[in-house]
């Protein structure tokens, strides 16, 4: 029975489209391909085509549609790249191949890598005269993607988006792809899936744009997310024309939340309001024992943030969070539009926090306050330059590393004096250097005797800041055990590395 029932559950599977987010470095020509495509094979209605940018759409190519996420090319950069390869089945990588790999290009390939799915690599401006695809392939080779003309697995397509030369190729391996994966859901579930972007529309309310990723929904719906609910009132595809249904795999926008969600939470649908309500707070329930979790025993930097626009706040807020949080856990204690005001500076000083102000100022009392409270306010007009802030400070919060490094060896040709803690001996320099200062370990054939410091060292009966291969040298050592004659000395020092992320 249960196995016809596991039949049952195949049987009524329906293939869906492929959702394909794209991604590259900022100059690489990722917007100039997404342009290409939607000029070529979105179809316009009478209106006029796409009306607003709602950050994904569909495309028709070979009579089967692609989704695509459109992540924005600007300063949100990190923050929508992480986010839409969760969502996506497939990702392009997009590679300026005159230029070859940068490092929001390996950026790009973490989150491709974290999120386990299918990489096309598209090397782009082909038109120009210095591209140089195969440098740009070998590049790739060295950070763990080789492409299928050097054996390996990864599909490699040469483009150009200014002439629009092998588009349509890489349509045509999304599409080979997506076979291959065997994408299917049961639409007729109740639906879950991605909020891909939201704002406040000053006649509509809050609206969202949603990707379905599995089920349906209709108008009049119990819809929720993470952080708010509602009921359907409006839903209509990527161009505005209003829809009777949502089905996977389509990107859609939504009116009817009872406040602004946020970017990249999960929605699903409800039932009744009362389970809507229920839902949303076994969430929030449980994303606060992950944050107790995950904070135990970790460095911690508290922020408070202040922005000019929600927009803003959603793209510096994201951008934060994709920051590598394995060792400094950044905790944002206040996050609201508008000037730093007097309470921000009072919550900052009783939380030991940093305000961090984007393209805002703070008042004349609040400026007045944050100078006698000693409360540092931060002004920023560009995120990348926020976010570069906020890392310098994690790696100010973290233990330097101590790295060794090793500077030479010596041999041990006669001792002169001994006590328990001092001796003073005479070494040949067999290799590199020794140093005054610097530690020295006692090795007598493979086992390690002891080791201490040179505090003292003389050559040619005087004293010396270095000795060099080839030299004679006296050395007064302090430290732990006795040297003996024909024991090698392993000179060293350790360097304080800054901590990193």
């Amino acid at each position: 029975m249960s196995k016809n029932l596991e039949q049952q559950k195949k049987d009524n599977l329906q293939p869906r489209p492929p959702v394909v987010v794209v991604l590259g470095h900022v100059d690489s020509g990722k917007t100039s391909i997404l342009d290409f495509i939607k000029k070529t094979k979105v179809v316009e209605k009478e209106s006029g085509g796409i009306t607003q940018h709602i950050g994904a759409y569909e495309i028709e190519h070979n009579e089967q549609k692609i989704t695509f996420i459109d992540t924005p090319g600007h300063e949100a950069f990190s923050t929508m790249r992480s986010r839409g390869a969760k969502v996506a089945d497939i990702a392009v990588l997009v590679i300026d191949s005159a230029e070859g790999v940068k490092a929001q290009t390996k950026e790009a390939i973490s989150y491709i890598k974290k999120a386990q799915i299918p990489i096309i690599v598209a090397l782009n401006k082909m038109d120009l005269p210095q591209a140089n695809p195969e440098q740009a392939k070998r590049e790739l080779e060295k950070i763990g993607i080789q492409a299928e003309s050097l054996g390996g697995k990864v599909p490699c397509v040469e483009v150009s988006a200014k002439t629009g030369h092998n588009i349509k190729d890489i349509l045509e391996v999304i599409l080979l792809i997506a076979e291959m994966e065997e994408l299917k859901t049961r639409g007729e579930e109740k639906a879950k899936g991605v909020i891909i972007e939201a704002y406040l529309n000053s006649k509509r309310g809050p609206t969202a744009t949603l990707l379905v990723r599995e089920g349906s929904f209709k108008k009049g719906d119990i819809i929720g997310a993470f952080s708010t609910y509602g009921i359907v009132r409006v839903l209509e595809d990527f161009q505005g024309k209003c829809l009777n249904k949502a089905v996977p795999s389509q990107p859609v926008v939504v009116v009817g939340f009872e406040k602004v969600p946020r970017v990249g939470e999960k929605f699903q649908v409800y039932s009744t309001i009362e389970e809507a309500k229920k839902g949303l707070g076994e969430l929030k329930e449980k994303r606060t024992r992950e944050v107790i979790f995950v904070e135990k025993g970790k460095k911690v930097l508290n922020l408070i943030l202040k922005v000019d626009v929600l927009g803003s706040l959603e793209a510096v807020e994201g951008v934060l969070k994709n920051l590598p949080q394995e060792k400094v856990i950044v905790r944002i204690l206040e996050k609201k539009v508008g000037e730093v005001n007097e309470k921000d500076i009072r919550l900052a000083k009783s939380g030991k926090a940093k305000i961090f102000a984007f393209r805002i100022k703070p008042d004349a009392i609040a400026k007045r306050l944050a100078e006698r409270e000693n409360v540092k306010i931060i002004s920023f007009d560009v995120i990348y330059d926020l976010v570069q802030a906020v890392r310098t400070l994690m790696e100010k919060l973290l233990e330097p590393e101590i790295v060794r490094q090793d500077l030479g060896e010596l041999k041990v040709l006669v001792i002169f004096k001994q006590d328990k803690k001092r001796q003073v001996i005479g070494c040949k320099v067999l290799k590199g250097e020794v140093i005054k200062g610097v530690i020295i370990e006692i090795w007598r054939g493979d086992d390690k005797i002891g080791q201490g410091k040179v505090v003292n060292l003389q050559k040619n009966k005087k004293e010396t800041g270095r000795g060099s291969r080839g030299d004679e040298v006296g050395i007064l050592y302090e430290g732990e055990g006795l040297i003996e004659q024909d024991d090698i000395l392993v000179a060293y020092k350790e360097n304080k590395k800054k901590g990193e992320l």
